[in-house]
């Protein structure tokens, strides 16, 4: 199964008062497996970039000027997307304003059944518990010691270990030394288990020897009034 973890950046925290994505990162997932392949770019918001903003992302109005626009490269992210399930922390946040920047430029918006917010699968697994991304990397053991600021593909990219934690974690495949092999598309990726390399090694006899029976018959006729008998 494809999936696509996703995470954004932007200039505020509502799209309804002019805030715009400044940045996406996708990760590309199937069976739960990474592939390799990712959709990384930052976008020019046409606008300022509040201090409160710049200070989670590090994304200045200067840096973000010279980026392209949404509408120009748009449909580098619907072909990157393509109709698989799209999974992201607090997701309503990013499908809005994912949703917004289409309207803006009079595309279609993305399905909302598409959507799965890891949030709401971390409430029901810790009912109680701090759902931060942060929180659960180190729940789970995840190194974010590079995270120093938000940036959309890194959060991606823990995301997606930790989605794969949420899910049951590796032992739900059974992915001990598995491959993806993708006979004509990531979409049709299958997990492939090899044998561990090294030397092969002739099993070693289980039997016992005559000797080591006349061993055992001599031990047991020694106990004392046996539950057998």
């Amino acid at each position: 199964m494809r999936e696509i973890v996703f995470d954004t950046e932007t200039t505020g925290l509502d799209p309804k008062t002019g805030d715009r994505m400044v940045e996406i990162g996708c990760i590309e997932m199937v069976n739960l497996v990474p592939t390799g392949n990712t959709y990384h770019t930052y976008y020019n918001p046409e606008r300022d970039m509040p201090a409160g903003a710049e200070a989670v992302h590090g994304l200045s109005a200067s840096f973000l000027s010279d980026k392209p626009l949404f509408r120009d490269i748009f449909h580098e992210l619907l072909d990157f997307l393509g109709d698989a399930p799209l999974i992201a922390h607090n997701a309503g946040f990013d499908f809005g304003f994912l949703n917004a920047e289409l309207v803006l430029i009079e595309q279609e918006p993305i399905c909302m059944s598409r959507m799965v917010d890891t949030v709401q699968i971390a409430k029901k697994r810790h009912p109680g518990a701090k759902l931060s991304l942060d929180a659960l990397c180190t729940r789970y053991g995840i190194d974010r010691s590079h995270r120093v600021k938000h940036g959309a593909l890194l959060d991606a990219e823990l995301l997606a270990q930790v989605y794969v934690e949420l899910k049951g974690g590796r032992q739900i495949g059974l992915e001990l030394a598995a491959d993806i092999v993708a006979p004509e598309s990531p979409a049709e990726a299958v997990a492939v288990h090899k044998a561990p390399e090294g030397p092969r090694r002739e099993p070693r006899p289980h039997a016992p020897t005559p000797e080591e029976l006349a061993r055992h018959r001599r031990f047991m006729s020694g106990i004392e009034s046996p539950l057998w008998g």
